[in-house]
């Protein structure tokens, strides 16, 4: 049992993480029987609800859980602002191991959470979770996206959170280049899961010369053969010779140890949180001369998918030529950046929140 000050003194630090960040909402949910335990934050409902996956992870702490979805669920908010959609920021994260804890109860349960909280919070797929997995949250609730087609959803958002990645990384190099063609540019993929599989193809087809990295052996080896690329050891990514990186894996691979090692002149990844700390590294980014495509921006295509989806009627094609304007965008952020001689990170913020600033101008929080 916590003594009455060690009780205020978590509250208090729970609460500061919160306000810091400016968040409107933060769920625990615990659930003994299916051994569920969750966090669901939604930071900003001014444009919308908040829409945005849920990852399960073996966090080695319940503090690293938190910040985890706290930083996910504001950059959700920054991710559908800049892209034009009227949604606000949220994200979940399911505390244990996928593999042995996920079963149909544990994530009806889920469901069950989400539901209680009347549409401000909507559900869709991310790290370690599938669409089957939203079939069976969507058994308790109708705040659920990334449903297979058979259902009237979207299917899995992936290929389209490839292509955005793919668009994002082509401006960063029409900027730096001043051409966008790939063809041998030696590229280093960080993380080959489902969205880096469809980036690799993007790559292979523009016959780059790709390295690639992840903590999945097996998975790195499949990847290797099938598009030809070369498998790097986890850390010995950082050291290569290469023009672009290209983090897809989990975040905060941008940090005071690895930006010292980079060799690249461009970094585009699908990654959310790529940077460690937002404003200290995207300068040391800038200074080192390196042009780094804000992370929600350019991965931005999923949530286009499920906000499509959530829409009704969804239609892949218009979603694809929505996801391809990440390219525009981007160009503006580095103009924008240039200009008021700020890191691209910041520039895309500025930008972000311009725009809900403006929103909130005429209507209420959701």
């Amino acid at each position: 049992m916590l003594e009455t000050k060690e009780m205020e003194a978590v509250g208090n630090s729970l609460f500061a993480q919160v306000s810091t960040m400016g968040h409107e909402q933060v769920v625990f949910c615990h659930d003994e029987a299916t051994g569920l335990k969750a966090i669901i934050g939604i930071h900003n409902t001014v444009l919308g609800p908040a829409l945005g996956g849920t990852r399960m992870w073996k966090y080695t702490s319940e503090e690293e859980a938190l910040t985890d979805v706290l930083r996910l669920s504001r950059g959700m908010t920054y991710k559908a602002s800049i892209s034009g959609l009227n949604l606000g920021g949220g994200k979940a994260v399911l505390i244990g191991d996928a593999s042995t804890m996920k079963t149909e109860a544990f994530l009806r349960r889920f469901g069950r959470f989400i539901e209680s909280l009347g549409g401000k919070y909507i559900t869709a797929e991310d790290v370690n979770m599938k669409t089957r997995d939203m079939e069976y949250i969507a058994m308790e609730t109708t705040h659920v996206t990334g449903l297979p087609e058979t259902m009237g959803g979207g299917g899995d958002p992936s290929p389209v959170t490839a292509y955005g990645t793919y668009m994002g990384m082509k401006a960063a190099a029409q900027k730096v280049y001043g051409t966008d063609d790939l063809n041998g540019k030696r590229i280093g993929v960080q993380g080959v899961g489902q969205v880096g599989m469809y980036l690799l193809d993007y790559l292979k087809k523009e016959n780059a010369e790709v390295f690639i990295t992840d903590i999945a052996q097996d998975k790195l080896k499949t990847m290797s053969d099938k598009f030809g690329a070369t498998a790097v050891g986890m850390d010995e990514i950082y050291d290569l010779d290469m023009d672009i990186y290209a983090p897809c894996a989990l975040g905060a691979t941008l940090n005071d140890d690895t930006i010292g090692r980079l060799k690249c002149q461009v970094v585009a990844g699908a990654a959310n949180n790529q940077l460690k700390d937002e404003t200290k590294h995207g300068y040391m980014l800038m200074d080192k001369g390196i042009v780094y495509a804000p992370d929600f921006l350019i991965n931005a295509g999923g949530l286009m998918n499920v906000y499509a989806e959530y829409l009704g009627g969804y239609n892949r094609e218009q979603t694809y030529k929505q996801a391809e304007k990440i390219y525009d965008t981007c160009l503006n952020i580095f103009e924008v950046a240039d200009t008021e001689k700020i890191s691209s990170q910041e520039a895309a913020i500025k930008l972000a929140e311009e725009r809900i600033d403006a929103i909130g101008k005429v209507k209420l929080p959701y």
